[in-house]
């Protein structure tokens, strides 16, 4: 696998609540691992939540002795919540903390998916495909048939989510599980990306150069758009590097 990545406070916030972890190599019994996260909260709460939730999931993995990649995310996410609310409710610095997450990892050629909240990961080729889906307001009305999906994206509530890491004891947390293909890419990002600019740009973007200067013609596009907010984009190839046997 190659990863690449880039982060950007946009052009409207003093602070990058923004959070990402790359490892192409082993990180614990995980051959590789993608994390990110999309933190929310006053002053410097949602920059903690997301740089302590990919943090405690990061070391859960390291620690963690199960060989099954849904059990060791699940509980990695899960331990990671419940250290957010500890956080949240002992110092009130950060009380109403919370953050999305997002995280991966490819296996013998099949993608591990887990998320709560809207930052996405999409599958890249001949066509952009999101895998996960939103924990949103607005995307519970798209699927209730309320509104269109075109419209979700300028919707006014648009940034309101259901779920959250630190939202609660009781984590939902989504898992999905994908078979990859010659030529697939994996792209992750926070809605500073999706909110500016639609899945026909990121696609058109993404596809008229490689992977590492996409993620940075990505966050420029949505900066030129107006970088309403932060931005993070992590674009990997799961099959770059591999040693081909004849």
């Amino acid at each position: 696998m190659k990863a690449f990545s880039k982060t950007d406070t946009g052009k409207r916030r003093e602070m990058n609540q923004d959070y990402m972890y790359t490892s192409e190599t082993p990180v614990g019994n995980l051959p590789n691992l993608l994390i990110l996260a999309d933190g929310m909260g006053g002053h410097n709460a949602g920059d903690y939540a997301s740089r302590y939730t990919v943090e405690a999931i990061v070391d859960f993995v390291k620690r963690s002795r199960d060989g099954a990649p849904v059990a060791v995310l699940k509980d990695a996410i899960w331990q990671a919540n419940e250290s957010v609310m500890e956080k949240s409710q002992t110092d009130i610095d950060l009380e109403g903390m919370g953050t999305t997450v997002v995280a991966a990892t490819v296996i013998d050629g099949a993608l591990y998916v887990a998320n709560v909240g809207d930052s996405r990961l999409y599958l890249l080729n001949d066509t952009i495909v999101q895998v996960t889906k939103d924990h949103s307001y607005v995307q519970e009305m798209v699927r209730r048939g309320e509104i269109a999906p075109e419209e979700a994206r300028m919707h006014p509530d648009r940034n309101i989510i259901t779920r959250a890491i630190g939202g609660g004891h009781d984590i939902d947390v989504d898992f999905f599980e994908v078979e990859l293909g010659k030529g697939d890419r994996i792209l992750m990002c926070s809605d500073g990306l999706t909110d500016m600019l639609g899945d026909r740009e990121i696609f058109d973007i993404a596809g008229r150069q490689g992977s590492a200067a996409a993620v940075g013609a990505l966050v420029d596009a949505a900066n030129a758009r107006g970088g309403n907010d932060n931005i993070t984009v992590i674009l990997a190839e799961p099959f770059s590097g591999e040693v081909k046997v004849c």
